[in-house]
């Protein structure tokens, strides 16, 4: 009689964390909201060549300060450039410097704050008194020095708003390497004799990947409101390439005859601001160990 095989159910499939954190990421209205946002000025970035209906840079007298139609929708500014495409075009400066400047503060900040939570002693006294110096300046104030200092451009600005938003980034990884590295299983690896660095990529680094990337979410969103207080004030992106804060200022002084120029860049900045943070709430909301 041949034997009857029976099938083992299958063995229930393990949640992970990260799918957790996705699954209540997208439960949240916010982050669909800020997603769609942040999406749609990436969009606008990427393809300025082919969306923006004409030159940014191209000048006309006889279309100074004219409203908004339907050959120009946002108007002309003040020596005839059309606002809409040279907001379109300003959305490439505004993203890379919010993204990249953020991209080096979090890794000068993450290997400085590694540096000083696992080697303790001198180098965690000198590398946080030099933090704690670069925090005693206000952001902006500092950024505005260093961008002084640096030269007007695009690379001074992000450089700038890098140093500044650094020690943020090595307090937060000085924080997390100190505290999982007084765990157990830290110990368990040591006792067993695993190198330093070892045990810093394996157990360290993954731990503490979720503060710094809800870190990072947040910052964006001033750093693009730093770059645009730089260019605003004249040390950042200079005319005539498109910057969201320089076209605010130079549409300030039209703000009664065409607020049109203002209007277009400001909308832009407020809106592409507002998408991060709901991003970056989200973030943390889904990434919160607690919920």
């Amino acid at each position: 009689m041949a034997a009857i095989t029976v099938p083992l159910a299958a063995a229930p499939r393990e949640d992970s964390p990260t799918r957790r954190a996705l699954r209540r990421l997208a439960r949240r209205r916010g982050a669909v909201v800020g997603l769609f946002l942040v999406a749609f000025f990436v969009l606008l970035a990427l393809f300025a060549p082919w969306i923006a209906p004409y030159d940014p840079v191209a000048t006309s007298w006889s279309l100074v300060r004219k409203a908004p139609s339907a050959q120009h929708w946002f108007g002309t500014d003040e020596i005839g450039r059309d606002v809409l495409s040279r907001v379109i075009w300003g959305t490439r400066i505004s993203l890379l410097a919010g993204f990249v400047s953020v991209a080096i503060a979090m890794l000068a900040g993450s290997a400085l704050g590694i540096a000083a939570g696992y080697a303790g002693g001198k180098v965690d006294g000198v590398v946080m008194r030099l933090m704690d110096a670069v925090l005693s300046f206000p952001p902006l104030v500092l950024a505005l020095a260093l961008g002084a200092v640096l030269g007007a451009g695009l690379t001074g600005v992000l450089i700038a708003l890098g140093v500044v938003y650094t020690p943020t980034f090595a307090r937060l990884m000085r924080g997390q390497v100190l505290t999982i590295g007084a765990r157990e299983y830290v110990d368990a690896a040591r006792a067993l004799g695993a190198p330093g660095w070892r045990i810093a990529c394996r157990h360290v680094l993954p731990n503490a990947v979720a503060p710094i990337v809800v870190q990072a979410s947040l910052s964006v969103a001033f750093a693009i409101l730093a770059e645009a207080s730089l260019s605003f004030l004249g040390l950042g992106i200079q005319p005539p390439a498109a910057s969201w804060g320089s076209m605010i200022n130079a549409g300030r002084g039209y703000l009664q005859q065409a607020p049109w120029i203002v209007f277009g860049p400001g909308t832009a900045l407020l809106v592409t601001v507002l998408g991060l943070n709901f991003v970056g709430d989200a973030v943390r909301d889904a990434l919160d160990p607690r919920a």
